[in-house]
């Protein structure tokens, strides 16, 4: 089976291009490179160069004839989808919709559709968030994401196309750049271990759920295995972790001295919010493996074996 992974060059989606070879799947990845990196591309598999809007997609699909699309690509910088809210509709929206175009010319057997729990729930009415809370995002990146999730309902009603989503939490792990618009878990060990001053934006009380990178790839690999998972799901710890909590476990795994400075909230930032993942569990299996402290411990033991040393 062959399994064609959008963004497969960047910090999720080669974790899952690597589970998909370690489980004998061949791969095909797409990825522009604009956030990837070459240094995380999987020698075994084939990598095209190439924008998701780009008509060279078609091309690409007819050549190799992927089974199952696993698309992670993404415009994924709030701020920037706030600043360029057409620059963000254009890679998430458009491209999205050229590479779905594509599975259903092409006979896909399943569409695996990244989305963002955190960003398209908007404000919770409760919490944790199952998939049947209202979804009302506050920012235009959790627009477009959600956006796509209606159009692979209509392709499936319309023209067969199976398809799951994933709605992400919070993910972290190896690989994630610690610059620029990152995961705070990124930023703050990149700053920790730097020893540079870390600024929290906002008062630091805002929740969140966090799940590590590989559990994350772990669920990509469990819906590919299912001929029964359609719809829509959650991934997350199905509890919340603030900020600030973060900072001050992070802050004694790498010993790290100074106090943290507050600087000003971001603009279509969700306050608090934490997904409940128990419909995966009951579907196909998947719950978290890593609990926070283990996983930052793997952070922090990355970071200083590879990302300090460039």
């Amino acid at each position: 089976m062959k399994v064609l992974v959008t963004g497969g060059a960047g910090f999720i989606g080669s974790h899952v291009v690597d589970l998909y070879l370690e489980n004998g799947y061949r791969v095909v990845v797409l990825d522009d490179l604009t956030t990837g990196r070459i240094s995380n591309l999987n020698p075994a598999a084939t990598f095209y160069k190439v924008d998701i809007r780009s008509p060279q997609v078609s091309e690409i699909f007819e050549k190799e004839k992927p089974d199952y699309v696993n698309h992670h690509a993404a415009q994924v910088d709030v701020r920037r989808s706030v600043a360029e809210p057409h620059f963000d509709a254009e890679v998430n929206i458009l491209g999205s919709l050229n590479l779905i175009e594509c599975a259903k010319r092409f006979h896909v057997k399943r569409f695996i559709y990244i989305s963002s729990g955190g960003a398209a729930y908007g404000e919770p009415v409760y919490l944790p968030c199952d998939e049947d809370h209202p979804v009302n995002p506050i920012c235009q990146y959790g627009a477009s994401k959600h956006t796509v999730e209606h159009y692979l309902y209509m392709y499936q009603v319309n023209y067969g196309l199976n398809y799951t989503v994933l709605r992400y939490p919070n993910v972290y792990g190896p690989r994630q750049d610690p610059n620029g618009e990152a995961g705070v878990v990124a930023i703050f060990t990149g700053k920790m271990l730097n020893h540079e001053q870390v600024i929290i934006n906002g008062d630091g009380n805002q929740v969140r759920d966090f799940v590590h990178v590989r559990d994350c790839a772990r669920a990509n690999i469990l819906v590919t295995q299912r001929e029964d998972v359609n719809g829509i799901y959650n991934l997350g710890a199905n509890h919340g972790t603030s900020i600030n909590e973060v900072f001050h476990i992070l802050k004694r795994i790498t010993g790290y001295q100074q106090e943290v400075v507050h600087g000003p909230a971001k603009l279509g930032e969700t306050y608090r919010i934490y997904l409940d993942a128990s419909k995966a569990g009951r579907d196909f299996g998947w719950e978290p493996s890593f609990s926070l402290e283990e996983g930052l411990k793997d952070v922090v033991s990355y970071f200083r074996a590879a990302e300090m040393k460039q």
